[in-house]
């Protein structure tokens, strides 16, 4: 889907994809196998008709796992610029390699070549989903970037932030998926809460690894997010147990003095064990999701939901 006319644009928008810094395609994983998941064959369906609606089906539903990882490094692109960042999961970012106004047009073009994809889909339903998930990356972007001293240290305003950014597309995605399978309103709901529930518990253990993993695992620099001035649930679960480390984080972290007093406070507090736990109850409502789907004798459909409620376990015991 990545043509542009361009050389040079065309080169940017595919950087990632040919460096393969997103290479476990986590979101594509799951989408895929939520296709398989959900889609059953009608009683006295005529075998003919279904294997043509079958192999129909399945080529939408990947135009919107497609779709959905445009979308995601749109984002990261788009990111990487606003944070001025020079590496991406151990390679170097676009903006680091061509400059920032190159990597915001190939983060433009990736969305423009993304909502054409979703046009062609030809259901209502489906592109309003996924504008709506375009609508929260901005959102949540702009949350986190204009948000009071106040609104920084809210458990509630890091959730709600954490959907925009994060959990959104996936969950958005998943429904998508659901839809074009013309399954039920309730199926479709089960579908986006699970793709909910395991994005909220993705970012969850992302933002304890910024505490705990190395820069070598991760392949950022480790505290980037403090460093940032941004705050995750870890530090704040430690502001319930410490309310002076709110003073440390008001000050803004531009003294290295205070990204050290503020680990102390995070050592001596539950905070990452609390981030752990939070995680894995979203793990849990997503893999209850999954449980809660109308049963089916089919062995693939079978074969495909196993796999998603092995992925609720994978997300929160991973160590990148």
């Amino acid at each position: 889907m990545v043509v542009a006319e361009v050389p040079k644009l065309a080169s940017a928008a595919e950087y990632f994809f040919k460096m393969g810094v997103e290479g476990k395609r986590f979101r594509p994983t799951v989408l895929l196998l939520m296709a398989s998941a959900l889609n059953v064959s009608l009683p006295g369906s005529v075998p003919d008709a279904v294997a043509n609606f079958s192999n129909e089906l399945r080529t939408r539903q990947q135009c919107i796992a497609e779709i959905t990882e445009m979308i995601h490094v749109a984002s990261l692109l788009h990111d990487d610029v606003l944070d001025d960042a020079d590496t991406r999961r151990g390679v170097r970012s676009l903006n680091f390699l061509m400059g920032n106004k190159l990597s915001v047009l190939a983060g433009d073009f990736l969305l423009s070549r993304a909502c054409v994809a979703l046009a062609s889909l030809k259901n209502t339903e489906v592109v309003t989903l996924l504008a709506t998930v375009v609508e929260h990356l901005v959102t949540g972007e702009t949350m986190q970037m204009a948000s009071t001293s106040e609104q920084r240290c809210s458990m509630d305003q890091y959730m709600q932030k954490t959907y925009y950014k994060t959990a959104s597309l996936i969950a958005n995605s998943c429904k998508a998926i659901a839809l074009l399978a013309g399954q039920a309103t309730d199926v479709a709901m089960l579908a986006y809460n699970y793709g909910r529930n395991l994005g909220l518990a993705y970012q969850l253990i992302d933002d304890v690894l910024d505490f705990t993993g190395t820069s070598a695992s991760l392949g950022k620099g480790s505290l980037s997010d403090i460093r940032h001035g941004i705050i995750t649930a870890p530090m704040l679960f430690a502001i319930e147990e410490f309310p002076q480390l709110q003073e440390v984080i008001n000050r803004g972290f531009n003294d290295p003095a205070d990204v050290d007093l503020a680990l102390e406070y995070l050592g001596k507090s539950r905070g990452i064990e609390r981030a752990k736990e939070l995680a894995t109850e979203h793990a849990n409502l997503a893999a209850s999701a999954i449980i809660s789907l109308p049963e089916s004798d089919d062995d693939n459909v079978r074969i495909s939901r196993r796999a998603l409620v092995d992925l609720t376990n994978i997300v929160i015991t991973r160590k990148k």
